[in-house]
């Protein structure tokens, strides 16, 4: 049985250049990017050439992209460097849909006496931005609203965003799901920070990028070396680094190609388990709504909760997931659907279908065919 991977949100296969760069790197005899002999100059040519063209793929200066260990530790490397540099009374602004790579880090530092602004959002996943400038305008602030939802694949207008808060925010973005998938103007958009992972557009996983313009504030939250510009302590993994850049380099130049694909393939998906399962009903954005992320499906069936579906799914040979791959585990409804403000059932039974480079147009129907039998669709 060929199985269908519909799961691209929580990581994608590694791209064959990508896989190149990485083993060319492994078998150069690259060294510590510290050392100051022949091997460690060599790695740190590696990692330079890396950052210049992550650097030139995302229109940033050089001095903007920060390597680090994925976006996990980029979103936390924001929130609590951008808070650690402003004053003591700097209050955080974020949303109800974040990611828990976001969301974990507001909610340690709420019960830690920090205090935190939860902005909602309405049953398409669009930011209130009246309560989102509301809360931004009242004192010192630190703005994180992500670009993408990964589960229900609302967007955020950024430059909107900055607008409505002024320029006195200090405002991060967790875009890891934007890279790749629709244009993404950082210096243009007002971020003062942003967050990208390699291993979502087929780079390796564990290496994420931290941009920050130049002359945001951050302090440093780990301690060691002074590599990445004293933000991020340690030896560089170098191999990886050079994988990443090339990863990153592909997905922004095949952005408009994949954008017109993903969206074609995700209408068929829709149109195709409407047919077999009028019952279903589609969480987030709209399947028309140009603004949304062109490859995902976020669906809710009468036929039981997410997680026992998606095991009977893998046994059928395809893969999704029930929410966030890092929330997978939870026994709770997604946050994110109950922020839409969906009921507990259809929270419940919220499926996360993700598209990505490898799917076809036949990998939709037999996805359409097998789902539409797990889901109870006529054969």
């Amino acid at each position: 049985m060929k199985r269908v991977h519909l799961d691209y949100n929580a990581t994608t296969p590694l791209r064959e250049e990508a896989r190149e760069a990485l083993l060319g790197a492994l078998n150069g005899g690259l060294g510590n990017a510290s050392s100051v002999h022949g091997a460690g100059r060599r790695g740190r040519a590696a990692v330079d050439e890396a950052r210049e063209r992550v650097a030139a793929a995302l229109g940033v200066p050089e001095d903007g992209v920060v390597f680090t260990g994925g976006g996990t530790e980029a979103n936390n490397l924001a929130l609590f460097g951008a808070l650690g540099a402003g004053p003591g009374g700097m209050r955080l602004v974020t949303s109800t849909i974040e990611h828990a790579a976001v969301q974990a880090p507001a909610l340690h530092l709420q019960a830690g006496s920090r205090e935190v602004c939860w902005v909602g959002v309405d049953r398409h996943g669009a930011l209130d931005l009246d309560a989102l400038e509301s809360a931004a305008t009242g004192g010192p602030a630190l703005v994180s609203v992500m670009g993408a939802n990964n589960e229900i694949g609302s967007t955020t207008d950024l430059a909107e965003v900055r607008a409505r808060i002024g320029g006195q925010a200090v405002f991060h973005s967790d875009s890891v799901q934007v890279l790749g998938k629709k244009r993404l103007d950082l210096m243009g958009s007002g971020v003062d920070l942003a967050s990208l992972s390699a291993h979502k557009v087929g780079g390796p996983i564990g290496v994420g990028v931290l941009f920050r313009r130049p002359g945001a504030p951050i302090a440093p939250t780990t301690f060691g070396g002074a590599q990445e510009g004293e933000l991020r302590p340690g030896t560089e993994n170098v191999p990886a680094i050079v994988a990443a850049a090339v990863a990153i380099e592909l997905a922004v130049e095949e952005t408009d190609a994949y954008e017109r694909e993903m969206a074609r393939l995700t209408g068929l998906l829709w149109q195709g388990l409407r047919a077999r399962l009028p019952g279903l009903t589609l969480n987030g954005p709209a399947i028309d709504d140009p603004t949304r992320l062109p490859n995902t499906l976020n669906i809710s069936s009468p036929s039981g909760d997410a997680r026992t579906l998606v095991a009977r799914l893998d046994l059928e040979g395809v893969e999704v997931s029930a929410g966030s791959a890092c929330a997978s585990g939870s026994l709770e409804p997604s946050h994110v659907l109950k922020a839409l403000g969906l009921d507990a059932d259809r929270a419940r039974s919220g499926l996360r279908i993700s598209l990505g480079r490898g799917t076809q147009e036949a990998d939709i129907h037999t996805g359409v065919e097998r789902l539409g039998r797990t889901l109870g669709g006529a054969p």
